[in-house]
């Protein structure tokens, strides 16, 4: 069995400042969560923490293109070094993110290893959001968070969608997107690419065990696959604490049907956990929820074998999901 490894990765640079003279709280999700006793709960091995550069906008302005492109880029390079490294061990990374951005770097991990391996690998991407923006369908880009999925499969300027000559990162057709609202603004996008895709009501409908599965099925042909989780894919009535909260949710827990079914497949290289912002969770009540949700949904591959013995473990309730939420996006250009 592989060991998880853990491995922050703080970076705010693709979202926007929430005021002229503040960051986001993003970069400060890794301790929150470790501060929940993540490492030992899960036996897993600290990978450490790849330090992202200086959150700093200076004078971006939309149609300058992707704010902080460059440093993107240079830290996507760095995060890939140390996934791939991880991965190389017979390890499985747990990523905690940071903003969305930090896809980027895993999907240059996962195309690094297919390169080598001479075959596909492929994404889960469970998110409230298809972060499909991109100049073909958006009048200007600007944060990456926003961006990311259209980054990865090469759609977008060429420092962020072609680093080390390696575009596209993922192929259209190695993508499965769950837990995107059926309202999301890049959907018909999304089909014209061939991405395949579930929609909040149709993932409840099948449930999400069976749309884990589903998902394993459609990625088939692929050597691997990554898992990347953006937590406002729960609704906003059980987690606020995002950067752009969006009502019509999955609860959590079907996020830890999704993380179970998924992780469990010897094929799934990898996951990351991005935007929680623990700016908005004073109280740190969102962090347990997500943390004890991460525990569960990693059990499949938590040695037996160690001697400290794991806390016990509180789900989450089961809080209804509330489509009349009062919501503000707070974190896209």
């Amino acid at each position: 069995m592989r060991r998880i490894a853990l491995l922050d990765a703080p970076s705010n640079l693709g979202l926007r400042p929430p005021t002229a003279t503040s960051v986001p709280g993003c970069a400060k999700a890794p301790g929150a969560l470790r501060d929940q006793g993540l490492l030992s709960r899960l036996r897993a091995r600290d990978a450490g923490c790849v330090t992202a550069p200086r959150f700093d906008p200076g004078d971006w302005r939309p149609g300058d293109g992707v704010c902080h492109a460059d440093l993107i880029a240079q830290y996507s390079r760095r995060l890939a070094d140390r996934i791939g490294a991880i991965v190389d061990a017979g390890e499985f990374p747990l990523v905690l993110g940071g903003d969305c951005s930090v896809l980027l770097g895993s999907a240059l991990a996962m195309k690094r290893r297919s390169v080598a391996d001479e075959l596909p690998y492929g994404l889960v991407y469970i998110d409230g959001h298809s972060d499909f923006r991109h100049p073909g369908n958006a009048s200007y880009v600007g944060a990456a968070a926003g961006e990311d999925l259209a980054l990865a499969t090469g759609r977008g300027q060429p420092d962020l969608t072609d680093i080390d000559s390696l575009r596209p990162y993922i192929r259209d057709t190695d993508v499965v997107l769950l837990g995107v609202r059926p309202q999301d603004d890049y959907r018909l996008d999304l089909q014209a690419a061939g991405i395949t895709m579930r929609a909040v009501p149709q993932l409840r409908a099948e449930g999400a065990g069976r749309t884990a599965a589903w998902a394993r099925a459609q990625l088939a042909d692929c050597l691997g696959f990554w898992v990347h989780v953006d937590v406002d894919v729960l609704d906003p009535a059980v987690m606020p604490a995002v950067d752009a909260p969006s009502p019509g949710g999955i609860a959590y827990a079907e996020l830890e049907l999704l993380i179970a079914g998924l992780v469990a497949s010897p094929s799934c290289v990898g996951i990351e956990i991005t935007v929680f912002d623990p700016d908005y969770d004073s109280e740190g009540v969102h962090a347990r929820d997500v943390a004890d949700t991460l525990v569960a949904g990693l059990s499949p591959l938590v040695h037996d074998d160690v001697a400290e013995p794991a806390p016990s473990i509180v789900m989450p309730t089961q809080r209804g999901a509330s489509d009349d939420a009062q919501i503000g996006v707070r974190g896209e250009f």
